[in-house]
């Protein structure tokens, strides 16, 4: 499952405990990324927070799909099975379309988005893996798709944290729950 032992989640720290059994009723499991990183519980709680302030943001102009979508994409980039994996489910039910996550995962370009979405991802694999090379032009063409300076901010953190999320799950050998790969294929429940 991994290169790191997965600690016991009755022996962390009663927040981390609390907050791992709130995603555990929410999803039926416990997600492998809360249970490998609970092993150093003050980097545990700067990732949740760090994540929560970029994924939970209500004021953006992104939405929940949107963000699932960056994510899927950077991370078939990067090479993260567990991200895609993960992510992918994520998306595939946040956008209702079961063939998505593989679609932007392999070829965004050829995924059944729109053209805001195309562009979004577009400027999210630059920020990926020629950051150095951004310029005036990319601003301007995602506002041409109307994506505000805090919506292409938030592009670019969620692109740079899940770059250090993909690093650290592949680094570790993270695999993802089986759960994840049938979640928004398939009814829930079957």
């Amino acid at each position: 499952m991994s290169r790191y032992p997965l600690p016991d989640l009755n022996t962390l720290p009663l927040d981390i405990q609390e907050k791992i059994k709130e995603v555990q009723e929410k999803s039926g499991f416990i997600p492998n990324v809360f249970l490998a990183l609970a092993r150093r519980p003050d980097e545990w709680r700067a990732f949740f927070a760090y994540h929560d302030a970029l994924m939970l943001r209500e004021s953006s102009g992104l939405t929940k799909g949107d963000r699932e979508m960056i994510i899927t994409a950077t991370s078939a980039a990067n090479q993260c099975l567990y991200c895609v994996v993960a992510h992918g489910a994520l998306l595939r039910i946040y956008e209702k379309k079961s063939l998505v996550a593989d679609q932007v995962a392999v070829n965004y370009r050829k995924a059944d988005i729109s053209p805001r979405q195309t562009a979004m991802l577009e400027f999210a694999l630059k920020v990926c893996n020629q950051s150095s090379e951004i310029t005036e032009a990319d601003f301007e063409k995602l506002a041409q798709h109307g994506f505000s300076d805090e919506d292409i901010w938030d592009i670019g953190a969620i692109t740079a944290f899940f770059g250090l999320s993909n690093r650290m799950a592949n680094m570790s050998g993270m695999m993802p729950n089986p759960e994840f790969y049938l979640l928004g294929r398939t009814p829930r429940g079957k």
